[in-house]
């Protein structure tokens, strides 16, 4: 049984004026828990506003969402943003690190609003910069980073709320395709935790990835016919 339900969802830009934009056209989708699913499609297929709309940082013109069989659509942004804050972990194109503080203050930001001590939110953020295998740099600048650290910061951030979802766009935009194949490895591990990971790429080398379990092509804000 599906998680997470998408029923002919649109999400419109802009909408009623002359730049008016149609990114996601009438999408309807079933995604499984446990799977690492890639959307792939050329740019401007609609692939980010649909990553947007599933980790529900926005919200859709039309069309419904459901999470566990409860319409997230309609809720009241209060209850929105605590289901965005325990389902989903985001890892963004451009990593959105805070520059000038350290890395161990980066990976706890997201976690604060649940008002855990101090103690302990520092203990989840070590573990999990140990995992990723970047502990040693945990009270070093964000901006001192090299481009690989950074993404693996940038997964630690993501995982501090244990999400059951890891929201990725474009993750290896950035990185040479070693430190490319080392995301996916990544990847896999999470995989194997339980998570489910959902990337958005224009990337073969996720794409052609053996860890991946579904790909979903778009095109013009569309899943292409065909596509599973």
């Amino acid at each position: 049984m599906s998680f997470l339900s998408l029923r002919e969802v649109r999400k419109v830009y802009h909408q009623g004026r002359p730049d008016e934009l149609a990114a996601v056209r009438g999408v309807s989708l079933e995604l499984e828990e446990g799977q690492v699913i890639v959307l792939r499609g050329p740019s401007g297929s609609g692939k980010t506003s649909l990553l947007t709309l599933v980790g529900c940082m926005a919200r859709p013109t039309s069309g419904r969402i459901f999470l566990d069989g409860r319409e997230v659509t309609s809720l009241p942004e209060r209850f929105l943003t605590e289901v965005r804050r325990r389902t989903f972990g985001f890892v963004f194109q451009q990593f959105h690190l805070l520059p000038g503080i350290p890395v161990l203050e980066n990976v706890m930001l997201p976690a604060y609003p649940l008002g855990l001590p101090r103690p302990t939110l520092e203990r989840r953020a070590r573990e999990l910069l140990e995992l990723l295998r970047v502990d040693h740099r945990a009270r070093a600048r964000a901006d001192w980073l090299s481009g690989g650290e950074a993404q693996r910061v940038a997964i630690a951030r993501a995982l501090i709320n244990d999400p059951r979802v890891i929201v990725a766009d474009e993750p290896t935009a950035h990185l040479d395709s070693k430190l490319a194949l080392e995301l996916l490895e990544l990847v896999a591990d999470l995989r194997r935790r339980g998570k489910t990971v959902l990337m958005a790429s224009h990337d073969a080398v996720v794409h052609d990835a053996a860890v991946v379990d579904r790909r979903i092509s778009l095109r013009d804000g569309r899943v292409e016919t065909g596509a599973p």
